[in-house]
């Protein structure tokens, strides 16, 4: 079956950089290599955390991304592993082994992803100290537009231009829980929810100062869950 095409709104638009385009594309000349380095922009990009980065194991449990690299699943760690070693040497992708626990450690190779690599090298960080919580990473998440009509009230044109700027400005999951915050909060108005927003991207995220008041969270959080019914 063919691909439906893209809706109207572009929803859950992962960010990949200028520099991939100018640099990398054009470059390479292995579908693997494109298709491997493709994926681990769209997964890292779901991830939550200050460092992103993803162990080879669990590449090898996703039967979808096993399935496009190889057609005998028995290859599949060597077709994995090729591929990563054509992106790596590209300079694309980080990756460091740790021997303690048999596996290794795959990051893009940004200022972070150089921070975690050289951190395990000296021994500084481990990274069973930062794992992640498994994802649905196949299901689809709310867009801003879904989450504003579910949780405040209808789009005006006006609003559908200010969300659709936010969408390209901020990362999904800051989205969503910037609407979560609003909702516990009884704050239900755009203004709100991008001023949160503004001072995560100007300050960073602290999900401390982000405790909401207690009383009546647990009847905020069923009307926020109302879009997923």
């Amino acid at each position: 079956m063919s691909f439906p095409g893209f809706p109207e709104e572009i929803t859950n638009a992962i960010r990949i950089p200028d520099q991939f385009f100018r640099h990398v594309l054009l470059s390479v000349d292995k579908l693997d290599e494109l298709k491997l380095t493709l994926y681990l922009f769209w997964r890292l990009e779901r991830m939550e955390g200050f460092f992103h980065y993803i162990r080879f194991n669990e590449l090898l449990k996703d039967t979808q991304l096993v399935s496009a690299m190889t057609k005998d699943p028995n290859h599949a760690s060597t077709s994995l592993r090729t591929a990563l070693r054509k992106a790596t040497k590209r300079g694309t992708l980080l990756e460091v082994d740790v021997e303690d626990e048999q596996d290794t450690i795959i990051c893009l190779n940004s200022p972070k992803g150089r921070a975690v690599v050289d951190a395990i090298k000296r021994g500084e960080w481990r990274a069973s100290q930062g794992t992640h919580p498994p994802i649905e990473i196949y299901a689809e998440r709310p867009n801003i537009f879904q989450l504003y009509e579910a949780n405040i009230g209808p789009l005006t044109p006006l609003i559908a231009d200010a969300l659709r700027d936010a969408e390209r400005t901020y990362q999904a999951d800051w989205v969503e829980e910037a609407f979560r915050i609003a909702v516990e909060r009884n704050k239900r108005n755009w203004h709100y929810i991008d001023a949160i927003l503004h001072r995560w991207q100007e300050g960073g995220r602290d999900d401390r100062k982000d405790q909401p008041d207690r009383r009546d969270t647990e009847e905020a959080r069923r009307r926020y869950a109302k879009w997923g019914k």
